[in-house]
């Protein structure tokens, strides 16, 4: 049943820039959870962790392009060893400001210095993109395997990062992820036999957003982030609703988990048809999956529920990347795919927000509207961008000739 991903991994280097890559992975679904509970404990308000939190997530959807343009521009490890270092050098004065009761401000200035990090996983991706190009079965695999690892790391790295912050100290969370964030991050730069090569700017064309298909895929994870975010607030509400605060990781560990399995049983599948086509069944999966929370009435359905729902997630993030391969030249690689990436983070911060705004106004369950309505404007977000392609791609298969049905079947949908 694995042997795609045997095979994967037979590429010479492949193994080696997924293991070094792997604690900054890792130290990225952390991050977030160090800070709050750091900032909360040494300064005693939520409210203060929560704003220095979302000022650091607005940074790195506003810089990420940037540094992922830089990464395509002049390489990997020109950009990631000094972005890594600066990077690491904001976390440090943060956890050195928390501690030592310097004022409000200077907590602020510090997150949005360490706010400028790379985009570790998207240049893992790229990676594979280099190795298995020309091989649309393999590069299935890898994004299959690089959505699980995402899954899993954020799955264990908040419930580590809690444990160091509660049972050790508050700063022993982020102090933690800075080690291996710019551990990892060195680490992946040295891996240089594997990194991609650097094209010239007449090779680099137009901005990713300018490729046809590429926004609508950046306007669908907005959504699809949102259904995160409100996902994990509303959750965390709930299960204190009910007495079971405790409760809530497990659950969304569940989530995570149902995503995580997905995506690695889809990885060995063998995947037919435009990619287009294919988003389309993901996104409706993921809209129509997430539906019965609303109807579930205790914890048990509700973990039940999630499950099924992640179920959808990983197929719909792999397939959104592969599209991304497909409408982006390789000289934007990396930009084409931390654009989609940033649109999820801004989608996740908007979620959060919203679905906590509707705890407070409607209460607990009543929050689960959030992102069931945010799963279903993903939808319609991809149907517009989609939807008229794939159909007309559909009606030349059925009334074409052979040479129409091939040309049919491998367009992109864009």
């Amino acid at each position: 049943m694995f042997s795609s991903y045997r095979r994967l991994f037979a590429a010479p280097g492949a193994a080696a820039f997924t293991l070094a890559a792997l604690p900054a992975r890792m130290a990225i679904s952390m991050f977030g959870v160090s800070v709050v509970i750091m900032v909360a404990s040494l300064r005693d308000s939520y409210a203060l962790a929560g704003s220095v939190s979302a000022a650091g997530l607005v940074v790195t959807a506003l810089l990420a392009p940037w540094i992922a343009r830089w990464v395509d521009r002049y390489g990997q490890s020109r950009v990631v060893v000094p972005t890594a270092l600066f990077s690491g050098a904001g976390a440090a004065a943060l956890v050195i400001c928390a501690g030592a009761g310097a004022p409000v401000w200077t907590l602020f200035a510090a997150n949005i210095v360490a706010a400028a990090n790379p985009n570790v996983g998207s240049m893992v991706r790229a990676r594979w993109v280099a190795l298995h190009r020309d091989r649309p079965d393999l590069l299935h695999t890898a994004n299959a395997l690089e959505q699980t690892i995402d899954e899993l790391c954020f799955m264990t790295g908040p419930v580590i990062a809690a444990f160091l912050c509660t049972a050790v100290a508050p700063q022993a969370g982020l102090t933690v992820t800075i080690v291996l964030f710019v551990t990892g991050s060195l680490a992946l730069a040295a891996q240089r036999r594997t990194e991609p090569a650097v094209h010239g700017v007449r090779e680099r064309g137009r901005s990713p957003l300018r490729q046809r298909g590429v926004l609508e895929i950046v306007v669908t994870f907005l959504f699809t982030g949102a259904v995160f975010g409100s996902v994990e607030v509303v959750t965390v509400a709930y299960a204190e609703s009910l007495g079971h605060p405790s409760s809530a990781g497990v659950i969304l560990g569940l989530f995570a988990g149902g995503s995580a399995v997905a995506g690695l049983v889809f990885g060995t599948l063998r995947v037919r048809g435009a990619a287009a086509a294919r988003f389309l069944i993901c996104v409706t999966a993921m809209a129509v999956l997430i539906q019965p929370v609303l109807l579930a009435g205790n914890l048990w359905a509700l973990a039940a529920v999630l499950f099924v729902a992640g179920l959808a997630t990983a197929p719909t993030m792999i397939t959104s990347m592969t599209l991304v391969h497909e409408l982006v030249p390789s000289a934007r690689i990396n930009e084409g795919m931390t654009l989609t990436v940033t649109g999820l983070l801004i989608g996740v911060s908007a979620g959060a927000s919203i679905g906590g705004w509707t705890v407070e106004a409607a209460g607990a369950h009543a929050g689960y509207v959030t992102p069931t309505v945010a799963a279903g404007l993903a939808l319609v977000a991809a149907l517009i961008g989609f939807g008229p392609a794939v159909l007309r791609s559909r009606r030349a298969a059925v009334v074409g000739g052979p040479q129409e049905r091939a040309e049919a079947r491998g367009k992109p949908g864009g």
